[in-house]
């Protein structure tokens, strides 16, 4: 049967971003708006109003703190996601285009995410998540699977919908990476990110001391490589898939500064990670630059928590 004409228009669109030059890293879902509120301590009191500082925002979210992060070190980054058509959105597509990501973008009927983070004096924070995509939102493929074909390397946001990409990734054998941020090892939810990745991030605080069977789990039932838990102050664990199955520690690096804000700090992390793995370095190198990153993502907000290529490698010990 002879092809339709938005058929052949769809393939030739196709065919011009084959032939596009590659990006070092695709990465999928999780961009939006954080809200920020400075407060005294956590949990806050129980009032009917409590007086705070500035309340800032600025385009965050894990998937855009990773591209921007990732960018800021110097390496080529795609960034596909759904956006809103609304102000928000836009605030998301400047912040980006002026991080020199390459964002390309669908629009959800749902608007853009937001999320309003509390964050108290000693930088830590509670974060109140907007998840508004719906159930049924599904990236097309002739979209992104152009984009797959060209990438060394994909990092999915647990987004809903990117748990979709994981069979063409497979079949294409690009490496992906995930953040299962605080998963406790149980909810069903992250499990497919967990098994389906080669490379996986986690926070400690999900399962507290059951972080090392969670690690193990990850490594016994899935396909990753090797799996990282930070740990904030406490530094961080990694595990590999040749290899004891008891977590190395790296220790946390200290910050070059007042720590402001501990938003972003993971994604800084993941960032200073990936970057070293791109490049050839061993797992413990890579967790070093990933906690160099992720400590200097705590002295400062928004884009200017994000370290450049000549300040990570001039701090690397």
């Amino acid at each position: 049967m002879p092809a339709t004409q938005g058929e052949t228009v769809a393939q030739e669109q196709s065919d011009r971003t084959d032939q596009m030059p590659g990006h070092d890293v695709l990465v999928v879902g999780g961009s939006g708006v954080d809200t920020v509120v400075r407060v005294d301590s956590l949990p806050v009191p129980l009032a009917d109003s409590v007086g705070v500082g500035p309340i800032l925002e600025w385009p965050g979210h894990t998937g855009g703190n990773v591209a921007l992060g990732l960018r800021t070190l110097g390496l080529d980054v795609k960034f596909l996601d759904f956006i809103g058509d609304d102000w928000t959105g836009e605030q998301v597509r400047d912040r980006l285009t002026e991080g020199g990501v390459d964002f390309e973008t669908l629009i959800s009927p749902s608007g853009t995410r937001r999320a309003v983070n509390l964050v108290d004096k000693t930088g830590r924070r509670m974060s109140f998540f907007d998840a508004r995509d719906p159930e049924d939102l599904r990236m097309p493929r002739e979209f992104y699977l152009p984009h797959l074909r060209r990438a060394r390397h994909v990092h999915l946001s647990i987004t809903n919908f990117a748990r979709y990409l994981y069979d063409d990734i497979a079949e294409l054998g690009v490496p992906v990476s995930t953040d299962l941020h605080d998963w406790d090892g149980l909810a069903d939810y992250q499990k497919e990110f967990a098994f389906r990745s080669d490379l996986v991030f986690l926070s400690a605080s999900g399962a507290s001391a059951r972080i090392a069977s969670v690690m193990r789990e990850i490594l016994r039932e899935g396909k990753a490589e090797a799996v990282i838990a930070t740990a904030g102050a406490g530094g961080s664990y990694v595990m590999e898939r040749e290899g004891s199955r008891t977590p190395r520690p790296i220790q946390a690096t200290a910050p070059p500064g007042p720590v402001i804000d501990s938003n972003g700090a993971g994604d800084a992390y993941l960032c200073g990670f990936l970057y070293g793995r791109l490049d050839g370095r061993k797992l413990e190198e890579c967790a070093r630059l990933g906690a160099l990153a992720g400590a200097y993502a705590c002295t400062g907000e928004g884009s200017a928590a994000q370290i450049g290529l000549d300040d990570l490698l001039a701090r690397k010990v």
